[in-house]
């Protein structure tokens, strides 16, 4: 079930935060730029694993370590954007195809690792440039069906941690 929230995505206690991205990002800006400061070392793995594998729009690249806390941290980058034209170019839009074949992916992560519930912010809106609008119903039909909760942080507020748990009960908007 998706759940609505405001909040710092980073705040997270969910088992898996997801978030959009473009293959070969260098993670300059928004959500990115907070992960890559966050985990240093997905960032460093992130280059790593789009050198070696060229991914594509549409994909996903999961990623298991720890913070700067030492708190284990489980991330999918969602591959919702173009990529850039140039190495340390600007990322490409995002398309809602790449949005939905991604979002699909994430749903049967979910499904194949058992995953207890998923963070993700309103994707591909931002740097993106897609409308929440068009969004939304992507996310609903690929993850609105799952067994587990799913926390759409739809309202950035830095620094305050949402009440999931509250939200998993069902005191919370529902998507």
């Amino acid at each position: 079930m998706l759940h609505e929230l405001t909040g710092d995505l980073l705040l997270s206690q969910a088992d898996l935060l997801a978030h959009g991205i473009a293959p070969n990002d260098d993670f300059k800006q928004g959500l990115a730029l907070a992960l890559r400061a966050a985990c240093p070392a997905m960032y460093r793995d992130f280059r790593h694993y789009c050198r070696q594998q060229a991914p594509k729009p549409g994909s996903l690249w999961l990623w298991r370590g720890v913070d700067q806390t030492g708190r284990p941290v489980r991330l999918a980058a969602l591959f919702t954007q173009e990529p850039p034209d140039h190495d340390g170019g600007r990322p490409g839009r995002a398309r809602t195809e790449h949005v939905n074949h991604a979002l699909h992916e994430l749903r049967r992560l979910v499904e194949r690792e058992r995953i207890g519930s998923v963070a993700l912010p309103r994707l591909a809106t931002g740097v993106g440039g897609l409308d929440w609008a068009h969004v939304a119903p992507l996310v609903q039909a690929q993850l609105g069906g799952l067994a587990v909760p799913v926390f759409v942080y739809t309202r950035y507020q830095k620094g305050v941690a949402a009440d999931e748990a509250a939200a998993a009960r069902g005191r919370a908007h529902h998507a």
